[in-house]
């Protein structure tokens, strides 16, 4: 491996803790850059690679987010322990189900999400979270158990749906939802590297210097949601969406 690929995957690596800690959508940018820049190395190396660059700034984002964001812990714990056994789940699913017959479905579940966060211009707005009732606690383990399930079967988007799912059926707003997914998608990449780490597939030269600027880019984009709100966050996520849109409609047309 040479050194200007190191580097170019190391500025990938930024850019994606960067947005990955606002809205999510960090796979876009860091997984892709791996695949062409190391298309010799084989995929389960590349994946291992992926999602311990990708946990270590979403641990940093987490703390942050801790620390300057007040989130109900009754719901969040609750969404992401079930994302967590879920996401191992679904990654069992794919030896039996091919995952690209869920990408026409995918499709229209992103574009009536992008629609209805661009028609409704309050969306997220305003934080109408009160208190973790019972039906809360009952909707986060669904959401985290869905969501799981999907992000350990297939992946693109999770963040996305787990924001719009916690504004939607919890109540939160841009700021907190953010941080809600950014908190359940740290388990869902930690079931994965349950896998991953013990069957030998990390490249730790590359994975650990990749770990270090996601967590530079973590930090400046926890800083950002913070500092410009919720409407910051809700412009980018529209944009994530639509990049997520057009992804996969080019891999159902020409893959």
């Amino acid at each position: 491996m040479h050194n200007y690929q190191i580097l170019s995957l190391c500025l990938f690596a930024f850019l994606a803790g960067l947005i990955d800690s606002i809205v999510g959508g960090g796979g876009l940018i860091q997984l892709p850059a791996l695949l062409i820049i190391l298309p010799d190395t084989a995929l389960p190396l590349l994946l291992g690679t992926n999602k311990l660059a990708s946990i270590a700034g979403t641990f940093v984002a987490v703390i942050r987010f801790l620390l300057q964001i007040k989130m109900n812990f009754a719901i969040v714990t609750t969404a992401a322990i079930a994302a967590f056994i879920f996401s191992f789940l679904g990654a069992r699913t794919v030896s039996i189900l091919n995952p690209k017959l869920l990408h026409p479905l995918i499709l229209i579940l992103l574009v009536a999400v992008a629609i209805y966060t661009f028609i409704k211009k309050d969306f997220g707005s305003q934080h109408k979270f009160y208190e973790a009732t019972t039906k809360k606690i009952i909707y986060a383990a669904i959401i985290g158990s869905s969501i799981g399930f999907y992000d350990g079967f297939l992946g693109p988007g999770t963040g996305s749906f787990l924001i719009f799912a916690f504004i939607g059926v919890i109540g939160f707003d841009f700021l907190r939802a953010s941080a809600s997914a950014k908190f359940v998608n740290f388990c869902t990449n930690l079931a994965a590297l349950v896998y991953f780490i013990p069957s030998g597939n990390v490249i730790y030269n590359l994975a650990i210097p990749m770990a270090i600027c996601n967590i530079g880019g973590a930090i400046i984009g926890t800083k950002l949601a913070i500092l410009k709100g919720n409407k910051f966050i809700r412009n980018l996520f529209l944009i994530i969406v639509s990049t997520l849109i057009i992804k996969l409609a080019y891999d159902i047309m020409f893959s």
